[in-house]
């Protein structure tokens, strides 16, 4: 299947259904595909990992999160997309490192583009005219899908000293939650309303629903993510997220602000019109991120 193969891309995962769906589309389907390169004796391999698999919970708020920063130390109290790309990025790893291939392993924040603008470090949407912001100042580790697309190449052509690359993919600007909602919304011919809560009030919620889940359910109720404190922090918490390390490495630099991302991914691919303001068209999808 991979005779005569430079080198695979391996952007594939499964981002919906239960722990079980998203281990065979995730972990399972990697399985394969390394067993396929093996065969094939395939010299190189790019992952897309994710900012998902990072620690939050015990991190300071505002602190510094880049390619050192300590991974998910306990990936049961997360959702089942950060466990299956946790476990991903390790086969993909090792396999790397037992055959001696080329690894780049590529760690993008919230990758956002067309069909794609939304996601769930910014709120919610509880109707189309009807946002909740979870937070104010937390700045969004934006990457541009065009912009992360040229990282990836980059990272495939790149023939450095170093075996295995480990980058985060962060576009130059992180702009807050409150600064990306607000231009999001202006470019919208009906503007929704947004309902803040702050980062304070909103952990403060997610403590209590985990004490209260302790103490009277065992542990055993079924809460919504966002009242789940591991969760919660890998969504909402204030941080930094330089992007240093990938610019040194790949000599990439980011085409697109994230305000020209915005309007790219707004742009009615027919006519140039903007997009229509419903649910489909700002792009409630699962989240990319935590």
């Amino acid at each position: 299947m991979l005779e005569g193969v430079d080198g695979v891309i391996h952007l594939a995962a499964t981002k919906g259904g239960d722990l079980y769906d998203q281990f065979g589309g995730t972990v399972i389907a990697t399985e394969n595909l390394l067993a396929a390169m093996r065969e094939a004796g395939v010299p190189r391999i790019v992952v897309t990992s994710s900012f998902a698999i990072y620690e939050y919970l015990h991190r300071w708020s505002w602190g510094c999160l880049d390619e050192d920063s300590p991974l998910v130390c306990n990936p049961e109290s997360r959702d089942e997309y950060c466990q299956t790309k946790l476990l991903q990025e390790q086969l993909v790893r090792a396999a790397a490192k037992e055959n001696g291939w080329r690894c780049a392993v590529l760690r993008p924040g919230v990758i956002f583009g067309r069909d794609n603008l939304w996601n769930g470090r910014v709120g919610m949407q509880i109707a189309p005219r009807w946002w909740v912001r979870t937070g104010t100042f937390a700045p969004l580790p934006l990457t541009y899908v065009e912009n992360c697309a040229e990282a990836i190449v980059k990272a495939a052509e790149f023939e450095g000293e170093q075996r295995e690359i480990v980058l985060n993919v962060v576009d130059d600007e992180t702009p807050s939650q409150r600064a990306y909602l607000n231009e999001l919304r202006r470019h919208m011919p009906k503007r929704p309303r947004i309902i803040p809560i702050p980062w304070t009030a909103m952990r403060a919620l997610a403590r209590t629903a985990s004490l209260v889940n302790s103490v009277f359910f065992r542990g055993t109720a079924k809460v919504p993510g966002l009242f789940v404190p591991a969760r919660l922090h890998a969504r909402c918490k204030p941080m930094r997220y330089p992007n240093t390390r990938i610019k040194e490495t790949l000599g990439w630099e980011p085409r697109y602000t994230w305000r020209e991302g915005i309007v790219r991914a707004m742009a009615d691919t027919a006519g140039g019109e903007s997009a229509h303001p419903n649910s489909s068209a700002v792009g409630v999808k699962p989240q990319n991120a935590p």
